[in-house]
Order: C-alpha cells, then sequence, then structure tokens
C-alpha cells in the first residue's frame, strides 16, 4: 500500500507510489523506490525535494490554534452538504462548477437548494482537499475508491489520493483517501494545505 512519511522540517517521502502527475494528468517521471517532493517550496527541483529546507528555514510545525476545525452543515432537499474550512485549498472546483450551490463571497455560502442533488454530488467529489462532504437521505456515501496517486496541482498543494498517511491526524469530516498537502510551505494547518499558497503568491 502507498504510504507517506512526513519527514519532520523535510519533504514527504512517499513510497508505493503508483502515479505521480501534473497538473494536466501527465506522468511526472521518478526512479527512486522512495519518492521525495518538496514542501518547503524553494526546491529548485519542483515536485522533488532538493534540500533547499536546510538551508531556508523551514519548520514542518503546525501552528493553527484547531479552532477552525470545525464541520457546518447545510441541509436540503434530499442532500446534507458538509463542509469543514480548515483544510479548503481553495481551488474553485465547487464555486466554478456549480455557482447556484456554492456561492463565493455569499452568507451563508452554500445553499443546498440550488440544484439537484446529482450534481451536488458530482461537484463535491471534485474536492481535491476533502473540505466538502455530503450525505443523502441522512446516510455517508459508499466510499469511493481510486488509484494510489499523487497529482502536483499547479502553483498549490499535492492532491492526494488512496495513499496512507499514517500518524497524522485528520481534520474533522476529512477522508483519508483524499486530502491535500501543503507544498509552499506557509499553510498554518502543516501537513494539510489551507490555501496559504494565494497569499505567498506561490508558484512552481
Amino acid at each position: 500500500m502507498a504510504s507517506i512519511e512526513i519527514r519532520p522540517d523535510g519533504p514527504l517521502a512517499i513510497t508505493g507510489l503508483e502515479r505521480l502527475v501534473d497538473d494536466q494528468g501527465k506522468d511526472i517521471v521518478h526512479s527512486q523506490e522512495v519518492v521525495k517532493l518538496c514542501r518547503c517550496g524553494g526546491s529548485m527541483n519542483k515536485p522533488f525535494c532538493d534540500g533547499t529546507h536546510r538551508r531556508n528555514g523551514f519548520s514542518g510545525a503546525r501552528v493553527a490554534d484547531g479552532s477552525e476545525d470545525k464541520v457546518l452543515t447545510y441541509a436540503g432537499p434530499g442532500i446534507t452538504i458538509h463542509d469543514n474550512r480548515s483544510v479548503c485549498a481553495h481551488a474553485g472546483h465547487c464555486t466554478d462548477g456549480l455557482p447556484e450551490v456554492f456561492k463565493y463571497g455569499s452568507e451563508p455560502w452554500i445553499d443546498p437548494a440550488g440544484a439537484i442533488p446529482q450534481r451536488i454530488v458530482e461537484t463535491i467529489r471534485r474536492c481535491p482537499s476533502g473540505a466538502l462532504s455530503y450525505g443523502i437521505d441522512g446516510a455517508a456515501p459508499k466510499a469511493e475508491e481510486w488509484k494510489p496517486s499523487v497529482t502536483v496541482t499547479k502553483d498549490g498543494p499535492y492532491a492526494v489520493l488512496a495513499v496512507d498517511l499514517p500518524g497524522v491526524p485528520f481534520a474533522q469530516g476529512v477522508p483519508h483517501a483524499r486530502y491535500t498537502l501543503c507544498r509552499c510551505g506557509a499553510s498554518k494547518n502543516k501537513p494539510f494545505c489551507d490555501g496559504s499558497h494565494f497569499e505567498t503568491g506561490f508558484k512552481g
């Protein structure tokens, strides 16, 4: 089984990875049995680690106090949407894909009655961070199955599917098979992405 080790103040060390791809779905060639990916944001060989974390003072510490780690629930006809903002990577698949339901800049920003449940489910399944989840008629959905993969998103985090992350506590409501990991070095919720790459203007 694919597994990620979070090296203290260092890279992600991944074993058993089937696919490492870019944001266009193209394979990123790697030959190492253990793939070491940069998470300090400074490598000159992104996405791979080149040891820059030893020189730029990178800290892998989580500095968020946990107060944002909470699930808000929005109930609508036939579907209930759950949202944990603390791990949102701000990929925009929800607000761009279904603005009738996910309303950027509005409060509340989720309207579960804005579209039929099927369209909402399709949109939520594109959420890379797992911040969004849902229930149908009060029941949790059947677990989705993916092949182990890591996608290096453009100027954003690593989008991970079906790769074990042993020893790392997950935010409430986030599936352990779908999550995003910070690679800009600025997240306050390390190792997870919290959208800080937008604030810092991260490129890579």
